[in-house]
């Protein structure tokens, strides 16, 4: 109820003010498991993802969004679980495990699983490296694969810091990529780099970012 009441207010407040423009709906299949794949450049994308989809979207976020005390504390934990966030302790060795395990559960189910393959905002605006986490996904459910692009929302949010500014946004979804010819390959790191240069691949094509062959965490380190 909470997740309702939250995209009807937030939702309202979005079409009025940002009316964003939505290419390529169509493309996400009214039912069953799917991931949608896409470029990262601003802290609010998961909140605009979550808005102008149809279906209820969940992706992973970091555990400390949801465990601050006092009225803060709660209030943040409930925005951002009402959003769509599953907490994960994404911190040390077994954090990509943990958020992979909850990305399959939430496929299993037969809902949406919003993710980033860079695995990080980028630094610069720019289209990093994807990590291979979503290859596996995808061959570890049999889920179909769409890739997305948020456009303008970096202008929205700068840095993403900040109150949000008001600022042209673009969310723009690509044909659905089925990857079921690697059926049983998912620990093949070949295939697995090759499943996520292909959807890096129309990921680029549909935001227009440059894109750049490296990791988007060994760019912000340096």
């Amino acid at each position: 109820m909470s997740r309702i009441l939250l995209k009807a207010i937030l939702g309202f407040v979005m079409r009025v003010l940002y009316r964003p423009k939505i290419e390529g709906m169509e493309r996400i299949p009214a039912s069953g498991p799917v991931i949608l794949a896409g470029n990262h450049v601003t802290f609010i994308d998961s909140l605009f993802l979550g808005l102008v989809v149809k279906r209820p979207v969940f992706f992973i976020g970091k555990d400390e969004y949801v465990t601050g005390k006092g009225l803060k504390g709660r209030l943040m934990a409930w925005f951002f679980t009402s959003s769509g966030m599953i907490p994960v302790d994404r911190d040390g060795g077994r954090g990509g495990v943990a958020a992979l395990m909850t990305g399959r559960r939430v496929l299993e189910e037969g809902s949406v699983f919003g993710i980033y393959p860079e695995g990080t905002r980028s630094p610069d605006g720019r289209l990093y490296r994807g990590r291979t986490g979503i290859a596996r996904l995808a061959l570890m459910t049999g889920a179909p694969v769409v890739p997305f692009a948020m456009v303008g929302t970096d202008k929205v949010q700068p840095g993403g810091k900040g109150l949000p500014r008001v600022a042209p946004v673009t969310v723009r979804f690509g044909e659905a990529l089925d990857f079921s010819r690697y059926d049983g390959m998912d620990r093949d790191r070949y295939v697995l780099r090759a499943v996520t240069d292909e959807v890096m691949s129309d990921v680029m094509e549909l935001s227009g970012q440059e894109y750049v062959d490296i990791y988007a965490t060994k760019a912000r380190a340096a």
